[in-house]
C-alpha cells in the first residue's frame, strides 16, 4: 500500500470544508462526512469526505510505512458503551459502526491543508481545490429543549453508589443520567457549529443512515502509534465561568475528593495498559493536570507504555474498554453497579469515536458531551465520579455544569 500527502492551495477553515461536503454529498447522494477535530494524531482536524459508516465490528488493520505525520486513511467509525454493558442493553444507535476512507483531508498544526490518500485512492488535487472553494450550503437545525429526569432520580442513584462503597465494594464508580429532546435538520451543522464555538480538543463527527454522532469530547481514551500508546483519563470538574482562571481551577487541584477520584482512576488505567505493555514500562508522565473545558475546569493525567509486539489493537481494547474513566475501579464490580443503577442503556455515550489508520495508528476519544441523533430524537448522557465523600446535590450540579454548553449550542445560543 503506498501512502501519498499533497498539499493543496487553499486557505479553507476545516469546519468550512466540513459543511461544503456536507451539503455537496447530499445533493449528490453520497455518504456524509466524517471528521476529527481538535488534537488528533498530531493535525488539527481530519475529515473523511465519504466513507460509508455502517454497523459492525471494528476490522483489523495491518500497519503500512508512511512519512511522519501523514494519515491516508483508514477505519473511522465508533464502539459503544452498550458493547460492554453485561446487562445486554442498548440505546437507538447500532453498538459499533465503521467506514473505511482510502483518502482524507489533514490540516497540519500550521494550518495546512493536505489530501492525502492509501494506494492513490480519491480526487486529484485539482479536484478537491475547486470542490473546496464552493461555497457551503446555509444548512440549519431545529431542536427542543432537553428533558432531564427527576433530579431525585439521580441523587438515590449517587446515595446508592456511596453506600456500596462504604461497604467495601468499589472504591469509585461514574453514575450517569440522560437528557433527550427532538431534533430536525442537519446534524453536520450542530458539529460543526459547536466546533466553532467549544473548540474541544477531542470532537467527532459520525454519521450514517443509522444516525448521528456529534461528540465535542475533551478527553483521550487512546492512542497508539507504532508501539507506544498513551491514555489521558479526565477526573475531577469544577465550573468555569469565563475565559481566565476564576479561581477553580485552584480550588479544583487542592480538592481531596477530586484527586482523589483522578489517582484511582489513573491507577485503573495503569494496572489496564499493564495488561497488554512491556513489563516496566508503563508510567504517568504527567498526574493531575488542571486543564480547560467547555464550561468546566477537569483534572487530568497522562500514562503511557510500550505494548508488547504479540498485542493488536483488538487486545488493546479487550484489555481497557470501556474506558476507566467512565467506569470505575474495580472496573468488573463498577460495570455492574452501573448497570443496577442506571435506568437505561448508555448508547454510544462513554465508548469511544475515533480512526484506526494503517499508516498512523489508532486515536480514539472518550465518548463524553456527546449528541446521540436517531429517528428525530436526540440524547445527551452526563455524569460523573462517585467516591464516598460525594455529595448527591453536588454531583446533580456537576451533571448541570457539564452539559450547560451543549444545551446553549443546541439552542442556537452564543457563546
Amino acid at each position: 500500500m503506498r501512502v501519498t500527502s499533497r498539499a493543496l492551495r487553499t486557505n479553507v477553515t476545516p469546519s468550512r470544508a466540513f459543511s461544503v461536503l456536507a451539503h455537496h454529498n447530499a445533493s449528490r447522494g453520497l455518504p456524509p462526512p466524517v471528521m476529527l477535530s481538535g488534537e488528533w494524531f498530531g493535525a488539527r482536524a481530519v475529515i473523511a469526505p465519504s466513507p460509508a459508516v455502517s454497523p459492525g465490528a471494528l476490522p483489523p488493520v495491518s500497519p503500512v510505512p508512511a512519512p511522519p505525520g501523514v494519515i491516508g486513511g483508514g477505519w473511522f467509525g465508533y464502539l459503544s458503551y452498550d458493547s460492554a454493558d453485561p446487562s445486554g442493553r442498548s440505546g437507538a444507535l447500532p453498538a459499533s459502526a465503521w467506514g473505511w476512507a482510502d483518502h482524507v483531508l489533514r490540516w497540519s498544526s500550521s494550518g495546512t491543508c493536505h489530501l492525502e490518500s492509501l494506494d492513490g485512492g480519491g480526487p486529484s488535487v485539482s479536484t478537491m481545490e475547486s470542490l473546496l472553494a464552493s461555497p457551503p450550503a446555509g444548512l440549519t437545525w431545529e431542536a427542543g429543549p432537553l428533558r432531564r429526569p427527576l433530579p431525585s432520580e439521580h441523587r438515590d442513584a449517587v446515595k446508592a453508589c456511596v453506600h456500596a462503597i462504604e461497604a467495601g465494594e468499589l472504591f469509585q464508580a461514574n453514575i450517569c443520567t440522560r437528557f433527550t429532546g427532538s431534533f430536525s435538520g442537519s446534524p453536520e451543522a450542530l458539529f460543526a457549529a459547536g466546533v466553532s464555538s467549544l473548540a474541544p480538543r477531542r470532537a467527532a463527527f459520525v454519521s450514517g443512515p443509522w444516525g448521528a454522532v456529534v461528540s465535542f469530547s475533551p478527553e483521550l481514551f487512546l492512542a497508539r502509534h507504532g508501539r507506544a500508546v498513551r491514555s489521558t483519563p479526565i477526573k475531577g470538574t469544577l465550573p468555569r465561568r469565563g475565559p481566565l482562571d476564576d479561581g477553580n481551577a485552584r480550588l479544583l487541584r487542592q480538592s481531596t475528593k477530586d484527586v482523589a477520584e483522578n489517582v484511582m482512576i489513573t491507577d485503573l488505567v495503569r494496572n489496564d495498559l499493564g495488561r497488554v505493555c512491556e513489563v516496566g514500562s508503563v508510567t504517568v508522565p504527567s498526574l493531575l493536570e488542571v486543564r480547560p473545558a467547555p464550561g468546566v475546569w477537569h483534572l487530568d493525567s497522562t500514562v503511557a507504555g510500550v505494548l508488547r509486539p504479540s498485542v493488536s489493537d483488538a487486545g488493546l481494547l479487550d484489555a481497557t474498554f470501556p474506558p476507566g474513566s467512565v467506569t470505575g475501579a474495580p472496573k468488573i464490580r463498577a460495570l455492574d453497579l452501573i448497570a443496577d443503577l442506571e435506568p437505561c442503556g448508555r448508547g454510544v455515550y462513554t465508548g469511544a469515536i475515533g480512526l484506526v489508520s494503517p499508516a498512523a495508528g489508532l486515536e480514539l476519544n472518550v465518548a463524553i458531551r456527546t449528541f446521540e441523533i436517531a429517528g428525530g430524537t436526540i440524547e445527551l448522557g452526563v455524569g460523573g465520579g462517585i467516591t464516598a465523600d460525594s455529595d448527591p446535590e453536588a454531583e446533580w450540579q456537576e451533571c448541570l455544569h457539564k452539559a450547560a454548553p451543549l444545551e446553549r449550542l443546541l439552542a442556537g445560543v452564543e457563546q
